[in-house]
């Protein structure tokens, strides 16, 4: 059952997350506040078991490349051959894109038929390379490398027991927390993966795991399904991944989502061993909707559920509930296309291109001063001064977070010739913030906080302004069950106490 935690509980208006979950973590945190106008996912995770003993670091490499969206701060990649040297690991990691990081040389220095890698983008904590993953850990039992997407709401408390009995933390992000656990956990069970379900049932919160040890890949996800993860086989390879476009790119077949709440073993000997212990029935599981809307890539499938359907049923939902009488309908890319696209089928006004988007530009937010997001929204985008002079444009956006880049884009098509210019939105309004990786600010730099959505039009400067309701998230994702904590305060599980009674009490 959902419960609602926020200002009838506690002065929420001034929560803050000042030191965060583990100090200063990294994969599913908030940046400074004063920073993004959208949203972003913080990593992708990409594990690879070859039978055949065929090196593997070049299929990882091709399938960060394709979770590159997920994170497009650092990355890096942990290999081992399981016939070498038990507990040997060659890993390589650094700042920047895929691409940046990595050159043939480094890759053809990576031997092993098993492996893993990680893209991360923080939004809190050090920019640095010692907090990109994936960690690989040495300890008494041998070696783990581990990539992790998500955010724990314990781990201040689960770092500050370990740091009590010795233990040395080389970065500040959640993952390392989890890392440590399942160490200390094999020290105690009779398998690495039964090491990995102990250690999953003392964290909380949103997490992705994939994890290398000298014999086994392992996959974990929560029991909310917050973040996805699938399974894949190419040949006599199994993957694990966080997207099923990485296995496209990679040439694998889709094989099965992993289950909420699911820990998967994979092993030459027994192929994929299932574990459902921890998981939760289907009513309590609360999938990030977000991933459907903004973060997944169109053409991923997550638990069953096409992204770019979705995307899709969420414009015709828009067109529904918030016509309104225009020339021309075109989506902010990427993540609006779909969107926009659906509106036009639905309403049968003509679906057009009207912006220039430069690939090589990163998000806008990544900047931190005002005025350099404001000249990075005009650097990666353009207006097609051609497809809106003279035009009733309706623009379709995936949310407006702070609504500093939604005016400037209003302003664009205005000073393109547009002659009306109506905004879409396919979420609802955020009105809360999110404790499970997705970068949604403290309460009051929400545009939507304490102003309606006329209020709202007015600070957009759009002619009219529609979001798409609550009610019709569930029927963009048939019927799966979904967080919507950040639009009504109902989450799934109870915000990390310690952070906003800190807060309060100041």
């Amino acid at each position: 059952m959902e419960k609602i935690y926020g200002r009838d509980r506690l002065n929420t208006d001034r929560w803050s997350m000042k030191e965060g979950r583990s100090g200063e973590p990294g994969c599913g945190e908030r940046k400074d506040p004063a920073g993004a106008d959208t949203l972003h996912e913080e990593c992708g995770v990409f594990g690879i078991y070859d039978f055949d003993g065929g090196d593997v670091a070049s299929t990882i490499y091709y399938g960060l490349f394709a979770l590159q969206h997920r994170g497009q701060e650092s990355c890096g990649i942990a290999v081992s051959d399981t016939d070498g040297p038990k507990g040997k690991v060659d890993s390589y990691k650094g700042m920047g894109l895929v691409n940046e990081v990595f050159t043939q040389e480094n890759l053809e220095g990576m031997h092993g038929d098993i492996g893993v890698g990680h893209v991360r983008y923080s939004t809190a904590g050090s920019s640095t390379r010692e907090n990109a993953q994936p960690l690989v850990l040495n300890y008494v039992k041998g070696t783990l490398a581990l990539a992790h997407n998500g955010n724990l709401v314990n781990a201040v408390e689960l770092r500050r027991e370990l740091e009590y009995t010795g233990a040395i933390f080389q970065t500040t992000v959640d993952s390392e927390v989890i890392a440590y656990h399942i160490a200390r956990e094999r020290l105690k069970s009779k398998t690495v993966e039964e090491a990995v379900g102990r250690a999953c049932s003392r964290i909380r919160g949103a997490y992705s795991l994939v994890v290398m040890s000298p014999r086994k890949l392992i996959g974990a996800r929560d029991p909310y399904g917050f973040k996805p993860l699938c399974i894949g086989k190419r040949d006599n390879a199994y993957i694990i991944a966080s997207e099923s476009c990485a296995l496209d790119t990679v040439g694998a077949e889709y094989v099965r989502d992993v289950l909420p709440g699911e820990t998967v073993t994979i092993t030459p000997e027994r192929g994929i061993v299932s574990d459902l212990s921890r998981a939760l029935p289907k009513e309590q599981e609360a999938r990030c909707i977000f991933e459907y809307i903004y973060f997944a890539r169109p053409d991923s499938h997550i638990d069953g559920v096409s992204v770019y359907a979705s995307r899709i049923l969420a414009g015709r939902f828009l067109a529904r509930d918030s016509y309104v009488e225009a020339d021309l309908v075109t989506g902010v890319p990427e993540s609006g296309n779909a969107a926009a696209l659906g509106y036009s089928l639905e309403s049968g006004i003509p679906y057009g291109t009207a912006f220039v988007k430069n690939s090589y530009v990163g998000r806008t937010f990544i900047r931190p001063k005002q005025s350099s997001r404001e000249s990075s929204v005009r650097v990666k985008l353009n207006v097609l001064k051609e497809a809106v002079n003279g035009k009733r444009v309706i623009m379709i956006d995936d949310s407006i977070v702070r609504g500093t880049t939604s005016d400037r884009i209003v302003k664009m098509l205005r000073d393109a010739g547009a002659t009306e210019v109506h905004v879409r939105i396919s979420s609802p309004p955020f009105l809360w913030p999110c404790y499970f990786g997705t970068d949604i600010p403290e309460r009051k730099q929400l545009i939507a906080y304490n102003r309606t959505i006329e209020d709202i039009r007015d600070v957009i400067g759009a002619d009219s302004l529609g979001y798409l309701g609550i009610e019709r998230l569930g029927e963009m994702v048939d019927g799966l069950p979904l967080c919507r904590g950040c639009f009504n305060g109902k989450y799934p599980i109870e915000p990390p106490a310690e952070d906003i009674r800190g807060e309060y009490e100041a």
